[in-house]
């Protein structure tokens, strides 16, 4: 043994060829962490000093080859500000380059993912050998920053400036097929077959027959551009990446110039470029946010995870009500490869059920996403049905009914009695109610320790979020196999308590709130929707309200009003209610706060609308003005943001993490933000709530909860 360390052995194989494995103890993954970096640094000073070394294959003992840097870790780095985070990565490059430097040939042997600071490993060996199940890729730039362990530098020099600023600026994971063609890999060979084309890729740069010391010397010097080329690749790439990522995402600009700035130096200077602009970008709110984010991410399925032991299994769902969303739920369960049975009281629900699950999957074959003989076997997994008679039929069963039918407690404690009585005692019920108490619809109930909701969110194929609901009786068992169905379906599910609207829809109101307001104010509904757009919303209050269905948000506005009168009941009739007087349902019928035309891809356009202007008129007590951006983004946010801390305070969401996680996923909040909690960490607990107090004068919606002012006394933030 060469070396033997907590992350990194290194043993002699036959004819003189070194394996360094990574294998970090104690992990089921592979990632750069400290330790594993100061392995790494030892076992190459190691390798080094043996003279029986004639070349390295560089191996994994898991799953994965190496999923990336531990941010868990490294994060904490980026407190400290740009000089440090660059004085940090200084040595940190200087290890992987000493690896690159050793005086033997090296090949990689990618077994499985190999993404950020994994592939940036892979690119310092003089060749890279992949398995057909293998991905690679640099996603740094998902989480506001970009490769800073080499990646800027070497990428471009092995596959080209184009092809290294598109993988670098969107952060996709690469196939093999992609990686072999654009040359960032050699060889792509079946799984048992990778260790054996890394060690023969050695030997033939040990006789010679394959130049590694030119091929390792394109990686050391500039790249082979001249300037008139290299301002050319670089111009034409900068307008399609920067267009893209907008100006909320600064990395992508930083990035671009990291890679221009060192296109004509060495490696050397190259990585000293690529560390100050990594710092810069390290430093952004943008990055504070996304790493917070990607943490977020992982508290939520952590949580998920537990309740896994509590769940018993599901092998077979059932949904009632086959319209959009119960055939969204089908296709959803069906192609994650769940049998379903969609059941309605009619023929005709039944078939448009299954032409939204045969549309959607139609739509994956057309974009070569799918095949026609894997849509009809996940097809063939949605069952449909007028009666209850296979739900309880022996082995096969069901395990759990999601009730998908109208919006209406009678109708729905009619069908959830119904169906109690019709399936086994363990059966669980889960309600895809939007809005009703589900404590409220147990009452119909026999057995309400077996009921939970279960909010999927419009359109099912798209939103990540779940709500699991509980009620008052709902058991632990409930929820947990509940949770453990939606990680089946693909979604992420957030546990919350039960309250009108739960958590997403309770939080969302306040803001439509905000929104009537403003109009009743003067403020023109386009300038709002412009302004939350620019902050980074996906569409404006107007515009959402009209792809909801304004229908929709009245009546969820009327359940809201009632269950917490004090700040969600307006003394006013506002301009969301009298468009839905005037039949302006929005997208469903062409007409809300815009008019709606089909574009030439059949998509709805909105257009603007005179008569719009005139009902939002007519619900003003102000003349129409213009107001400041920023005052439109705080009366906008303080309502959207207070009700996300009352839920923390009232125990509706257990953590800001959760919380943040479901506005994001639930209802767009811009990622680059960190979701509510973190945007009140950022502006200030304090800050935040002199905003509180300065818009206080507008409702109880906009005065500060207690949670807040008590962060602020105590100078505590949500994170960290």
């Amino acid at each position: 043994m060469i070396h033997s360390g907590n992350a990194i052995t290194v043993q002699l194989l036959s004819d003189g060829i070194a394996e360094l494995r990574f294998d970090l103890q104690g992990e089921s993954v592979n990632k750069f962490n400290r330790a594993t970096v100061e392995d790494l640094q030892a076992a190459t000073a190691a390798i080094k000093a043996s003279s029986d070394v004639k070349g390295v294959i560089v191996t994994s003992g898991k799953p994965v080859f190496i999923v990336g840097a531990d941010i868990t870790e490294f994060g904490d780095n980026f407190a400290q500000g740009e000089k440090a985070i660059a004085d940090w990565l200084g040595p940190v490059n200087g290890i992987f380059s000493a690896f690159e430097d050793l005086p033997v040939p090296t090949v990689a042997a990618i077994n499985g993912i190999a993404l950020g600071g994994g592939f940036e490993m892979c690119l310092v060996c003089d060749y890279r050998v992949m398995s057909t199940n293998a991905k690679v890729g640099l996603p740094e730039v998902k989480l506001g920053i970009f490769p800073g362990f080499g990646g800027t530098v070497r990428l471009p020099r092995v596959i080209g400036v184009d092809n290294a600023l598109e993988w670098i600026a969107t952060g996709a994971e690469q196939r093999p097929d992609v990686a072999l063609k654009s040359g960032a890999v050699d060889a792509v060979v079946a799984p048992e077959k990778l260790t054996d084309a890394a060690i023969d890729l050695v030997k033939q740069c040990i006789a010679g027959r394959l130049d590694w010391k030119a091929k390792r010397q394109e990686k050391l010097d500039p790249i082979k551009l001249n300037m008139m080329e290299q301002m050319m690749a670089f111009n034409s790439a900068k307008g399609v990446i920067l267009g893209k990522a907008g100006p909320n995402y600064p990395a992508p600009k930083l990035v671009l110039d990291a890679m221009q700035s060192s296109a004509s130096v060495g490696r050397d200077d190259a990585l000293k470029i690529e560390s100050q602009n990594f710092a810069k970008a390290a430093v952004t709110p943008q990055a504070n946010a996304l790493i917070g984010l990607f943490m977020s991410d992982q508290v939520v399925k952590k949580m998920a995870k537990k309740w896994e032991k509590q769940s018993h299994p599901v092998n077979r769902a059932a949904v009632l009500g086959a319209g959009i969303m119960g055939g969204g739920i089908a296709y959803q369960s069906a192609s994650k490869g769940l049998p379903i049975i969609m059941k309605d009281i009619n023929t005709k629900a039944l078939d448009l059920g299954y032409s939204e699950a045969a549309k959607l999957l139609s739509k994956q074959v057309a974009r070569g996403k799918s095949t026609p003989e894997k849509m009809a076997e996940t097809l063939g997994r949605i069952d449909r049905t007028l009666s209850y008679s296979d739900f309880n039929n022996g082995d096969s069963a069901v395990d759990i009914v999601i009730e998908a039918v109208v919006e209406n407690p009678k109708v729905k404690q009619a069908v959830l009695a119904e169906v109690e009585g019709l399936v086994k005692d363990n059966c669980i019920l889960a309600s895809n109610t939007s809005t009703i108490s589900i404590s409220y619809l147990a009452q119909s109930l026999k057995r309400p320790e077996n009921f939970v909701g279960m909010h999927f969110f419009n359109p099912v194929h798209m939103m990540p979020l779940v709500e699991v609901i509980r009620g008052e009786k709902s058991s632990d068992e409930a929820i947990a196999t509940t949770v453990v169905l939606a990680q089946k379906m693909g979604k992420v599910p957030v546990v919350v308590n039960d309250c009108p609207g739960f958590l997403v829809n309770r939080v969302l109101f306040p803001y439509f709130g905000a929104f009537d307001l403003l109009l009743k104010d003067g403020a023109d509904f386009q300038q709002v929707d412009k302004v939350m757009e620019k902050f980074g919303w996906p569409m404006g209050p107007a515009y959402l309200i009209d792809v909801v269905g304004i229908d929709t948000g009245v009546h969820g506005a009327h359940v809201m009003a009632e269950g917490f009168p004090d700040r969600m009941k307006p003394d006013f009739k506002g301009a969301i209610e009298t468009m839905y007087e005037a039949k302006r349902l929005g997208q469903k019928n062409g007409k809300g706060f815009y008019s709606y035309e089909t574009d030439a891809k059949g998509k709805p356009k909105k257009v603007v609308d005179q008569t719009a202007y005139e009902l939002v008129a007519s619900t003003a007590t102000s003349e129409k003005r213009e107001f400041d951006a920023q005052e439109i983004i705080d009366r906008m946010m303080v309502a959207f943001v207070n009700e996300t801390v009352r839920c923390l305070e009232d125990k509706i969401v257990a953590t800001p993490a959760e919380a943040d996680m479901a506005m994001i996923m639930g209802v767009g909040f811009p990622p680059f933000r960190g979701g509510p909690c973190r945007y009140v960490d950022q502006t200030g607990v304090a800050n935040f709530v002199a905003l509180c107090d300065k818009y206080a004068h507008l409702g109880k919606a906009y005065e500060a909860p207690q949670m807040l002012r008590d962060m602020a006394a105590a100078n505590k933030k949500f994170y960290g």
